[in-house]
């Protein structure tokens, strides 16, 4: 039998039949855009650890380098500390050689000077460094300013100065004067040091 449906209803349609076109493309951009987003975030993960390791590698080649430059400097260090005590052994040696070779061109000298100047003989020869203190006895005032007179001479001598000069009372029948004078060394070779008003031939005292 044949119905006919005078109220004009639609008929029910099937499931999943009335899904709007529009929402299904509104899905596949969102679905397409998540795509999208996630292959740039993985892209720029990936970018980011080869960045990552790069400075990691960058870090420990300058950490590798500052502990070698250490080391250097270290060494630098104990080398000057080596070559600061070598100097001051040679500077010591030095000194010695030059102490040593001045001394015997300095006995060479107040030798030749004494040998030079009648009755006058040495009791005692300080040296503080390049100063020297003589000590001695004279037959009369005059070999003690001639002794002087030879110093001056010599070369050897930048300054000369009497300190004392007395006659000896221990034995009347017999002049002796006793002397004090301080001379100034010039070593071999140096210029002589400015020396002040040289002393005048000390003048003849009264017995003590």
């Amino acid at each position: 039998m044949i119905k006919i449906n005078l109220l004009g209803q639609a008929r029910p349609k099937a499931a999943g039949a009335g899904v709007p076109l529009e929402s299904t493309i509104r899905v596949g951009m969102l679905v397409g855009a998540l795509a999208i987003a996630g292959i740039i975030l993985g892209i720029n993960y990936v970018q980011m650890g080869q960045d990552l390791d790069k400075t990691n590698q960058e870090i420990r080649t300058l950490t590798a380098e500052k502990t070698r430059l250490q080391a250097i400097k270290t060494q630098v260090e104990q080398f000057r500390t080596q070559k600061a005590v070598l100097q001051q052994r040679i500077d010591v040696i030095e000194n010695l050689q030059r102490s040593r070779t001045g001394g015997q061109d300095l006995l060479a000298m107040v030798a030749n000077t004494v040998v030079r100047t009648d009755s006058l003989w040495l009791t005692s020869l300080t040296r503080k460094g390049n100063a020297l203190e003589i000590q001695g006895q004279a037959g009369s005032i005059n070999a003690v300013a001639n002794f002087i007179t030879q110093l001056k001479r010599s070369g050897a001598f930048g300054k000369v100065e009497i300190k004392e000069a007395k006659e000896n009372d221990i034995n009347p029948a017999t002049a002796v004067f006793n002397f004090i004078m301080t001379a100034e060394f010039v070593q071999p070779g140096s210029q002589p040091a400015s020396a002040g008003p040289q002393s005048s031939a000390p003048g003849k005292t009264g017995k003590s």
